[in-house]
């Protein structure tokens, strides 16, 4: 279904950390331009699988991290190599993806996840297959989802919430730059490596798109208005979700809230958003731009695109 491919998407689970970020805006204390340059660890992982001819019995087996409906995420580590450091191998059940018919849909997640890299994205290795299963080789975050981390503490401070918040602006941004528009942010997507960076994965919704697209996708409570009513899409939903993200991490609970998808609909479409008094004013000024339901004025959505967010006074 697919051969070979070198760059980036999951993994999962245990440990974890978090880091403070302070200043007049958004990134104000935001990574460096070496830090986000760094990805010698990708640089080595595909130097130790370069030439080699790969297959499951290429790694050792180790602990299941996560399952899903075609398949699981396993801890690996490359036999015969010095190199102990894990990865994390996807193992797709062929069948099952023929069986719900998903094989374009896999192909086209492997399509973006080789196209890209960078330091906020779990970075996909390589890509092979065998007669039962397709893999996908990705480098191992081992912190845990931002999900349990939000769980465990209720919500999470001003200060941990704009550092999450500006490295997701810095892989959106990069992604929007190569008109690759996410669609599924929310905080099960979110994994937290070792050094308390945050890292984008699970690119299943994620599309090239040029103008817009009109496929309903996402999850209930991030959908922006323009998804839910058909209007067509494009990257302006990648900014509206992290409006949304941004009053979750701070709140612990998302602004628009129902039992049932159709009420959550009804309450985005309302637009009405309850914030609690502890809010920052500041932090509450940028979610309010970022959920505008006008396109035209969301913030993500102007001419200076990103840098609006980045150079808000949160």
């Amino acid at each position: 279904m697919f051969g070979s491919s070198k760059k980036s998407s999951k993994s999962t689970e245990s440990g974890g950390g978090g880091s403070s970020l302070k200043g007049s805006s958004i990134l104000a204390d935001s990574p460096t331009a070496d830090q986000l340059t760094d990805n010698s660890h990708i640089a080595r992982f595909k130097g130790l699988l370069e030439g080699r001819a790969l297959s499951v019995n290429s790694f050792e087996l180790r602990d299941t991290v996560g399952t899903g409906t075609f398949g699981r995420v396993r801890v690996v580590k490359l036999k015969d190599s010095e190199d102990g450091s894990p990865m994390a191998l996807k193992m797709l059940k062929e069948s099952e993806v023929i069986r719900l018919k998903q094989v374009e849909h896999v192909k086209a997640e492997k399509s973006i996840l080789s196209m890209i890299e960078h330091p906020y994205i779990v970075n996909l290795l390589t890509a092979f297959q065998d007669e039962k299963r397709l893999y996908m080789l990705m480098e191992y975050v081992n912190g845990g989802e931002l999900f349990s981390h939000l769980r465990k503490e209720g919500r999470l401070s001003n200060d941990h919430a704009k550092f999450y918040a500006a490295e997701i602006i810095l892989a959106f941004q990069y992604l929007h730059d190569m008109n690759i528009v996410y669609r599924d942010l929310k905080p099960e997507n979110l994994l937290i490596d070792s050094t308390g960076h945050v890292k984008v994965t699970d690119f299943g919704s994620a599309k090239v798109v040029e103008d817009r697209t009109w496929t309903l996708c996402g999850t209930p409570e991030y959908l922006a208005p323009e998804i839910i009513q058909s209007k067509g899409h494009g990257k302006s939903v990648d900014w509206w979700a992290l409006g949304v993200l941004i009053f979750e991490m701070l709140a612990g609970y998302p602004p628009f809230y129902h039992e049932n998808p159709f009420g959550i609909y009804q309450k985005i479409l309302a637009g009405k958003i309850d914030f609690p008094r502890h809010f920052d004013v500041k932090g509450k000024d940028l979610i309010k731009r970022l959920l505008a339901h006008d396109r035209s004025t969301r913030f993500g959505c102007l001419k200076n695109g990103a840098d609006d967010i980045k150079k808000h006074k949160w």
